[in-house]
């Protein structure tokens, strides 16, 4: 791959309207959307992750949707790999690659062409490690590798375990190396937060009335455990909970508008350290942003 080869990523946090503008920028652009959302890439975990619907898939070409069973676990790492390689055919086929999502660390993957140590899984660890919290979790990441957990997400469970298991396995976790080999535009959606809580808000019980609950009850009965739910966070984790009569479904809903507010706010924080990133905030500045990167 040519450093040349240009690719639009699309970025923001949760509720931003970043998948509108995806779709707005493929039509506008003849272009393909990559997701770059560690939750959708799972089958049948749709509503509450907002995935596109049938018919927004229709109006854009997507990739990285329902690719693989919520039972089993997918890194960045095999992210970047897929997401390459579906890159490579897009741009051979003369259309526009646009990466659209809100996992910070698998779009710097992709932009940053981050080369990840080759540590296969350890499934007995990661079964005992998923026991612990994200505080005991991170507590011991910080005695195996202290420059790692400076930069980890303390919350994100499964990242802490990776790194753990990737410590453990060479001693410490390598320093990321990376050489980009795109010329990426990204885009980032500004939207001021009173705003971006009020889509929350909306959003979240737009999610209820579709069938959230019902969802997260089909996963499990599908064979989808308790604790793997759990670990998906957010709607996944807090419904899962309601559902084993651990909480009340007020606590549910309380806890649950919390915690996507607080998660919107940890994906800021990452957004912002990288100054490559315009931030606008309308579609049509995005697309006048986009056509001159084209050009």
């Amino acid at each position: 791959m040519k450093q040349q080869d240009k690719i639009i990523v699309i970025l923001g946090p949760t509720a931003s309207g970043k998948s509108d503008a995806a779709i707005k920028l493929a039509r506008k652009f003849d272009g393909e959307i990559i997701s770059a959302d560690s939750r959708q890439i799972y089958r049948g975990m749709d509503i509450g992750t907002g995935k596109v619907t049938k018919a927004e898939q229709k109006l854009a070409k997507h990739w990285m949707l329902d690719i693989v069973s919520p039972k089993t676990s997918f890194s960045a790492g095999q992210f970047k790999k897929k997401a390459d390689k579906i890159i490579s055919d897009i741009l051979k086929r003369g259309k526009v690659p646009i990466v659209c999502g809100g996992t910070g660390f698998w779009i710097k993957a992709i932009v940053d062409n981050v080369e990840f140590p080759e540590v296969k899984p350890d499934w007995k660890l990661r079964e005992k490690l998923s026991k612990k919290s994200s505080g005991e979790l991170f507590k011991q990441l910080e005695k195996l590798d202290a420059k790692r957990a400076k930069s980890i997400d303390p919350k994100n469970k499964v990242r802490l375990i990776r790194a753990i298991e990737i410590a453990k396995s060479l001693g410490k976790v390598p320093e990321i190396k990376s050489e980009p080999k795109y010329n990426a535009l990204q885009i980032g959606i500004d939207i001021p937060k009173e705003k971006l809580h009020k889509h929350i808000e909306v959003r979240l019980e737009k999610r209820f009335g579709l069938g959230m609950i019902e969802e997260v009850r089909k996963l499990h009965d599908q064979g989808v455990s308790w604790k793997r739910l759990e670990s998906f966070g957010l709607e996944y984790k807090w419904i899962a909970l309601h559902l084993q009569k651990k909480i009340s479904k007020e606590e549910m809903r309380e806890k649950l508008l919390q915690e996507i507010k607080n998660y919107a706010k940890r994906q800021m924080t990452w957004f912002q350290k990288d100054e490559r990133i315009f931030w606008l905030k309308n579609y049509k500045q995005i697309e006048k942003e986009a056509r001159k990167f084209l050009k």
